[in-house]
């Protein structure tokens, strides 16, 4: 199977791992080795279901909070009052501490964490020649917790850190005062732990590896190096921290994993998945027992809503304008002056994989065209849709879970186009640009060739960087084209809006997107502001500092 089945342990199964202080009486038994393995592994299940366990308010792909709220997307849906607060975000106006889905998206994260922490505390009980793949096992739990720290990070900037060594009693008197680089140290411990514990390969498809927990290393190491002060000002660029980048890459990069001959391979179901691009993936299932299966509710308001429900999470015209190619690099200064027209302007080839077009097939289907009349509200949102993570609806992955339209394509979390870039990154903050030049040009080379499904598109046009030829490689250009790929390789993956953030540039960034966008969708951005040193990250949760007694200290702004 593809999959690692998931499944949810009862609660007293897990509870069976607490503290027990709380009975008056002696227990009655004690559980024997054989019992505490066969628990453990029904607990790294467990940890490992979480990944899973989203919901299409609170999604863990982070659409609402690295996409909307940079330049890459509009929220979509009926109106600006449909999940208004995703409106909030996007507008980075009236946002409140006490909003639900933020609150929602804390808890879950931490409900996750406390399952590894519970998977951890029950494999330290046995040792590694009564149970042989302990180690692996704590490596994934180490990989699985860092992987929902992460996303705590870069969401709310400033978290409280619990571990497996954390008593129950001190979980609610643990602050969230650490500096940005503490945190970011424990986040990157948790990965190097994986590190040191993971086996190169599993005989599971869907388990961490040591290669996967190298990259998402080198991932928390590359956010660290951007050291930001209270306000959240990015100070320095610390040379330290993306030496570890190169290492933990070059290490990532001796593994079997590479780029996929044609980017669309990334986002397709059935055999396409678990390609040899994807480091790690959330793994979905259709027809497995359960009512619908076990899909991917996080994503399932970005369906177009002809084909159901309910034209969330729509790409921009200034994220449509930046796929434009002149001579086949982008259009830098430019990009934004005139909207594309598909008649005329050339465009990199990736476009037409992340954003469903007016005229052209959906999802690579001839016949299933994408109109304009597939879109909810085009005055307000446009007529552009989201593509990766959606489907074909003749695939039997696409599933009716009235009124929403789900799937159980998996979603990569980490895919080998993130090693290259973060080594080029690294490369050219650490001033040998020169040697990030061919690790760029690899991401662009495959854009060339990602024409297998999209003859239908016109006018494709992208080249490599050629220094003297098409442009002069200095450390500044080579800077901005990082960027910009890192945009088009990821666009409507999650990851723009933390980019800007880490690289201290946001405000800058999505007030200009405000002002140009204004004149196109003045509905959405007519008062819309990006206030610096506030608007980084959303307001910790009022009901989690609440539930401490105020342990825990608002982001600064809030």
């Amino acid at each position: 199977m593809k999959k690692i089945k998931y499944t949810i342990f009862a609660l007293a199964a897990i509870l069976t791992t607490a503290s027990c202080n709380y009975l008056d009486t002696d227990p009655q038994g004690i559980m024997t080795k054989e019992e505490v393995k066969t628990q453990a592994e029904g607990l790294v299940t467990a940890a490992y279901s979480s990944l899973g366990n989203d919901h299409y308010d609170v999604p863990f792909s982070l659409w609402p909070y690295g996409n909307v709220r940079s330049d890459d997307a509009y929220k979509g849906g009926g109106d600006i009052n449909d999940v208004q607060h995703f409106h909030n975000y996007e507008t980075a106006q009236n946002i409140d501490p006490t909003f639900g889905e933020a609150d929602r998206l804390w808890f879950n994260c931490f409900q996750a964490i406390s399952r590894t922490n519970t998977a951890l505390a029950t494999l330290q009980q046995v040792s590694s020649d009564e149970m042989p793949l302990r180690d692996t096992r704590m490596g994934e739990m180490y990989f699985v917790r860092g992987h929902f720290y992460f996303m705590l990070k870069i969401v709310f900037g400033h978290i409280p850190y619990v571990d497996e060594t954390t008593p129950d009693n001190a979980y609610e008197s643990t602050p969230n005062t650490l500096s940005n680089d503490e945190q970011w140290a424990l986040i990157a411990g948790d990965f190097k732990k994986a590190y040191d514990l993971l086996p190169t390969s599993q005989t599971q498809v869907g388990r961490a590896n040591k290669y996967a927990a190298a990259a998402y290393l080198a991932k928390a190491y590359l956010y660290k190096a951007y050291r930001q002060d209270e306000k959240n000002n990015m100070t320095n660029i610390d040379a330290a921290d993306l030496e570890n980048v190169l290492t933990y890459t070059s290490f990532a990069m001796t593994s079997g994993y590479a780029l996929e001959p044609d980017f669309a391979f990334n986002f397709l179901p059935g055999g396409y998945q678990n390609g040899k691009e994807s480091m790690f993936a959330v793994q979905y299932s259709i027809d497995d027992g359960t009512q619908y299966g076990r899909l991917n509710w996080g994503d399932v308001l970005s369906t177009p809503q002809k084909l159901g429900c309910c034209d969330f999470h729509k790409p921009s015209q200034n994220l449509v304008n930046a796929f434009k190619t002149s001579d086949g690099i982008p259009q830098f200064e430019t990009y934004n002056n005139q909207d594309y027209n598909m008649s005329g302007d050339k465009s990199d080839p990736r476009l037409f994989h992340t954003v469903a077009m007016p005229g052209l097939p959906y999802k690579y289907n001839s016949e299933l065209i994408y109109e304009r009349d597939w879109n909810r509200n085009s005055n307000v949102y446009g007529v552009y849709a989201s593509l990766k993570e959606n489907v074909d609806p003749s695939c039997d992955c696409f599933v009716n879970i009235n009124p929403f339209r789900g799937n159980s394509k998996n979603r990569i979390i980490l895919r080998f186009a993130d090693v290259l870039l973060m080594r080029a990154e690294a490369l050219i903050e650490l001033n040998r640009s020169d040697e990030a030049l061919s690790y760029i040009n690899q991401i662009r080379e495959r854009a060339k060739r990602s024409t297998t499904l999209t003859g239908y598109a016109p006018n494709m046009s992208v080249s490599t960087y050629v220094p003297g030829k098409n442009c002069t490689w200095t450390q500044d250009f080579a800077r901005e084209a990082l960027r910009w790929e890192r945009r088009l390789e990821f666009a409507m993956e999650g990851n723009r809006f933390f980019d800007l953030v880490r690289w201290g540039i946001a405000d800058q960034v999505i007030n200009e997107y405000y002002t140009s966008e204004a004149s196109r969708r003045a509905t959405i951005y007519s008062g819309a502001r990006f206030t610096k040193n506030k608007n980084e990250y959303i307001p910790i949760p009022q009901n989690q500092i609440g539930y401490v007694k105020g342990i825990y200290k608002q982001n600064y702004g809030w």
